[in-house]
């Protein structure tokens, strides 16, 4: 059993009453989604300024534009009513000079062969770029002319844009 799970369900049980959204579409009121970096510094609400029900938020290692993503933002896009994309990356972040080799060596001891590459990448905002670059012509979206990317740092708080083609 996990104990982390224990607490989180306790403490989910205290703060049903604060928890609870009756009402409150699944539709985001603001027509966004945010595709970020699952680190845990990154607190999307207070960056970002929103607030429960404002944007659907995607988050995977990297926050890269991978099938799996493209999927849940068509599923916003096109069930939901979305229509802009925010990316959001940061310096310091753990696929940034990793090894792509390295990763795959570690699974193959184990007897794994993924399907998926891990995303490591040696520039920041170059594969930021290209993650834009494959949002903007993914098929799936329906709303593509409205996809920016930012790049935070987690050591003094700023959020900058990077430019991509448009």
């Amino acid at each position: 059993m996990s104990k982390n799970a224990d607490e989180m369900l306790e403490a989910a049980a205290g703060r049903a009453d604060e928890l609870a959204a009756p009402g409150l579409s699944a539709r985001p009121r603001r027509k966004v989604a945010v595709l970020s970096c699952m680190d845990t510094r990154i607190d999307l609400f207070p960056m970002l300024g929103l607030e429960r029900g404002d944007a659907h938020i995607i988050r995977n290692a990297g926050g890269l534009a991978t099938d799996d993503a493209i999927r849940s933002l068509s599923a916003s896009q096109r069930l939901l009513g979305t229509e802009d994309i925010v990316v959001v990356m940061h310096e310091g972040c753990g696929l940034h000079g990793a090894s792509e080799d390295g990763y795959r060596q570690m699974l193959s001891a184990d007897g794994i062969l993924p399907t998926w590459r891990l995303g490591a990448f040696d520039d920041l905002e170059d594969t930021l770029r290209a993650s834009l670059s494959r949002l903007r012509a993914a098929r799936e979206l329906p709303h593509r002319d409205h996809i920016r990317g930012f790049v935070f740092d987690p050591e003094d708080g700023s959020l900058r844009e990077v430019a991509g083609e448009r």
